[in-house]
């Protein structure tokens, strides 16, 4: 995709030192732009970050630190720095709202207060809930089943406020289900939670990947869901700040491509792929699983002109593979 000969910009990363914010870092330094990431390496990893970045760690809700930054021109806000585990949000809400949403309230008045006029914001599928139609457009129902989509959803509906109030830009990208790595920048979640690297952690370590549910109305019992190529999700965000540079209005798009694959299917790719066998173990429904979440892409391809043809599966599972046996350890190897 050519996002690569655009003029550069002059960027601010929130979370970069993790996975999806790493990756779009790199690329957005491969691009040529000039990239300050802001984590405070709470769940993040400092070797995630790219060496040609500048790196600043603190909170995004340090006043100081963040006005400081912003007095260098900055075009475009990323904002990925969030918590993120579905289940972790419904045992602790406080922590959600608290992280995801009321420091980005806070970080939100300070861009404003800069002069900051875009930002990409890093939001989910989770808004969707439990959808009655596949697949997912971006005006489909909104009614999130847990904090974490909730947490997202408030963001979107702030950023609107915003740019009515205070004109600042902004585009909210829904992504479905990332995975895969690109190059020395790969998933390494503490506790890991995503499909993908838990099949690859089961066939690494030998032990039984929990399959939740084998009774859905789907074509195997098993969940159906859209993945991604973190890649692809990365050049969305490229394409996105141009989109906004070039005087586009705020909207939302969906990042997804189209086509769902159930749980058992990913396992009988990672088994093909890695030539070993997946041990697995099933076990009941989890609380809050829908049984197929499924994009349409058509708007972020139409609008931003986003990938028609995005890496399928394959190539999700092989790139995450090559990355997990180069750092089997993860980042702290």
């Amino acid at each position: 995709m050519e996002v690569y000969n655009q003029k550069p910009l002059t960027i601010i990363v929130t979370g970069g030192a993790g996975y999806i914010g790493s990756v779009t870092t790199a690329s957005l330094i491969k691009a040529g732009h000039i990239v300050t990431v802001i984590d405070n390496l709470s769940s993040g990893h400092l070797d995630a970050i790219h060496p040609d970045a500048q790196f600043v760690c603190s909170d995004i809700t340090d006043d100081d630190i963040v006005e400081k930054i912003c007095s260098t021109d900055i075009e475009v806000v990323m904002h990925f720095a969030a918590c993120i585990e579905v289940g972790e949000s419904v045992e602790n809400p406080s922590k959600y709202y608290g992280n995801n949403f009321i420091k980005t309230i806070r970080f939100l008045d300070n861009l404003v207060k800069c002069g900051v006029k875009r930002i990409v914001f890093s939001s989910t599928a989770a808004v969707y809930g439990q959808p009655e139609h596949i697949p997912l457009t971006e005006d489909s129902c909104l009614a999130p089943v847990n904090p974490y989509g909730w947490s997202k959803l408030m963001v979107e509906t702030v950023l609107r406020d915003y740019d009515r109030a205070y004109g600042l830009k902004s585009v909210s990208l829904r992504y479905f289900n990332a995975g895969g790595a690109l190059g020395d920048y790969g998933e390494n979640h503490d506790p890991e939670s995503h499909l993908i690297p838990l099949i690859l952690d089961a066939v690494i370590k030998d032990r039984p990947l929990k399959v939740y549910g084998n009774d859905y109305d789907t074509r195997d019992g098993s969940c159906i869901r859209d993945y991604i190529h973190v890649s692809d999700l990365a050049d969305a965000h490229v394409l996105a700040a141009h989109y906004l540079r070039s005087g586009g209005e705020s909207d939302v798009f969906n990042l997804g491509t189209g086509t769902g694959f159930t749980v058992l299917e990913v396992i009988r790719t990672v088994e093909r792929i890695t030539g070993r066998k997946v041990p697995c173990l099933i076990s009941g429904r989890r609380e809050g699983d829908s049984p197929e979440l499924v994009a349409s892409p058509l708007k972020a391809q139409q609008v931003l002109n986003w990938t028609k043809e995005p890496a399928g599966l394959d190539d999700i599972v092989r790139s995450a593979w090559e990355w997990k046996q180069k750092f089997p350890g993860g980042y702290e190897r």
